[in-house]
């Protein structure tokens, strides 16, 4: 009679176990998914819009595969990454076919590689039996899990998955002893029994590997003429990174106030070093802006990421509170290539960094500053954005929105091709398009506008007349070209569209705000007046 029960027990664990490949499987795995990207991507501080551009399948026509490219972000918008034959929680089971796999293992500073696929499936649905035991009815459990290697997907077996504290600051989940091992405050509960660990750095010198890390400034002030850096370490060695290379990195400048620069030049500055993003020295106010810097893979090479700030002899208020988010290779929501700025919503606010809305006599625009802006095409009304269009922000409290280089129509007249050109700050209000504007003097010259310093949008064009240009500065926005130098431009704003895509600008400006007096070509093509209390530029940003 035993024997019979036995064979029972076992025929009805097998049949329950063999409900588990129903067709309800798929749906709860995609439903899952997709709840999962979008928790993902909000713990990287982006909200979904109208046009997600997360990787599970979508039902939406206007996801074809015609509207996908590789600018548009790093893998095709379409489908669902391919799932991988090879389970990758294979290294957490024994058997004999792993044992290389684990002896090679990566370094692990606390001893917590794989903790939760460890415990759940060698502890719980395979040691529980003794070896002797062949009857291990659990054991091929983990392997009915239908398990992908997707960067867009966390598995709630996966450890240091991002999260969200109450508060709005990113985390991860780890086990609450991992959190006080890596010194990070836990706010919130994750699945598995898990916390939101949150993880701020408030000193120089130190060294970042987990995602999601918020470097702040000291608690005592930061001292004039002096330096204080931290390193971004991305290794696949580190097991808090061993589930997903890193790609990119995304700086999220929470707080950031140092010195003004002089003349355009920062006496306080803000650098990184060591990624293939060539990203421009910054300095001033530049709360709310971001960045994105390309990285080796870290699956392919080990990488030192240094985030450094000099600060001059000036005596001022310097703080910071810098999110460092780690993204990995593959994800969906990289930013394209070469692009320092990506903006995910059909609307928003784009400005050059150190631009405020504060009355100033100074110049605030800063010196050698040349990186894309890239606008991801969003859909707008169920259909997909054709055009891109920009005006000037509103101000309130005396800044200028739109200030790049002084209008030539101030630069005063010449006598020779090579006579020092001067400027009288303030004397007019002109926008300036194209390179460069000839007088009508005798003899004649060249003088440069918007050689040196201006914003680039590809085929922009009035929104009303039509008129077109592709550069921009001086102290309006207007693609109007004067028919002299005397005559630059228009004395107001206009909304000014694109239908180049993808969407992007271009910022550029020399290195220095003095005038050009001196040609040499092909370097020094024109001369230029002297710039004065330059601001940058803030323009809201429609797609249509």
């Amino acid at each position: 009679m035993s024997t019979v029960s036995l064979i029972l027990c076992l025929a009805l664990m097998l049949h329950v176990t063999s409900a588990c490949d129903g067709p309800n499987e798929q749906q709860q795995l995609a439903a899952s998914r997709q709840q999962s990207d979008e928790y993902f991507a909000n713990a990287y501080g982006f909200t979904p819009e109208t046009w997600s551009a997360f990787s599970y399948q979508p039902s939406n026509p206007y996801y074809a595969p015609e509207y996908s490219g590789h600018y548009e972000g790093r893998t095709s918008l379409n489908s669902l990454q391919p799932i991988n034959e090879n389970n990758p929680f294979n290294k957490y089971f024994a058997n004999s076919n792993n044992v290389e796999v684990e002896q090679s293992q990566a370094e692990n500073r606390f001893l917590l590689g794989g903790l939760g696929a460890n415990l759940i499936n060698t502890g719980i649905f395979n040691n529980r039996f003794t070896p002797a035991n062949t009857w291990r009815p659990f054991s091929n459990f983990a392997n009915r899990i239908p398990i992908s290697y997707n960067p867009n997907f966390d598995n709630p077996l996966d450890t240091f998955d991002a999260c969200t504290s109450p508060s709005g600051d990113a985390g991860i989940c780890v086990p609450g002893s991992v959190c006080s091992l890596f010194g990070g405050r836990p706010s919130s509960s994750c699945v598995l029994g898990k916390v939101c660990c949150v993880n701020t750095i408030s000193t120089c010198g130190g060294t970042v590997t987990l995602n999601n890390t918020y470097w702040q400034s000291p608690t005592t002030a930061v001292s004039a003429s002096s330096t204080c850096a931290i390193t971004l370490r991305l290794d696949t060695k580190y097991v808090e990174q061993l589930k997903k290379p890193i790609c990119q990195i995304r700086l999220d400048f929470v707080s950031f106030t140092t010195a003004q620069p002089t003349a355009g030049t920062c006496v306080d500055t803000f650098q990184v070093s060591g990624t293939t993003t060539l990203a421009p020295v910054i300095c001033g106010d530049n709360a709310g802006q971001h960045m994105y810097l390309d990285v080796p893979s870290s699956a392919l090479t080990s990488t030192d990421i240094q985030l450094m700030f000099n600060f001059g002899a000036a005596t001022t208020t310097r703080s910071w509170n810098i999110k460092i988010a780690m993204l990995p290779c593959g994800a969906s929501y990289l930013a394209p290539t070469d692009c320092l700025q990506y903006f995910t919503s059909a609307t928003g606010k784009v400005k050059s960094f150190n631009w405020q809305d504060v009355a100033s006599t100074t110049t605030r625009q800063l010196n050698n500053q040349k990186y894309n802006i890239c606008f991801r095409t969003e859909l707008v009304s169920g259909s997909r954005a054709t055009q891109m269009c920009v005006s000037i922000c509103t101000v309130t409290n005396g800044g200028d929105a739109f200030y790049i280089t002084t209008p030539a129509a101030v630069v005063t007249a010449a006598t020779t091709f090579l006579t020092v050109v001067t400027t009288t700050a303030g004397a007019t209000s002109q926008s300036n398009v194209g390179t460069t504007v000839s007088s009508t003097g005798n003899p004649a010259f060249v003088v440069a506008t918007c050689l040196y310093d201006f914003l680039q949008i590809a085929s922009g064009q009035d929104a009303t007349t039509g008129v077109e240009a592709d550069r921009f500065c001086g102290n309006q926005l207007n693609p109007a070209r004067g028919a002299d130098l005397l005559n630059p431009g228009l004395a107001t704003s206009t909304q000014v569209c694109t239908s180049i895509r993808p969407f992007r600008m271009t910022f550029k400006t020399d290195g220095t705000e003095a005038a050009i007096a001196a040609v040499t070509p092909p370097t020094v093509p024109a001369v230029a007046g002297a710039d004065a209390a330059n601001t940058g530029f803030c323009l809201d940003y429609q797609e249509k």
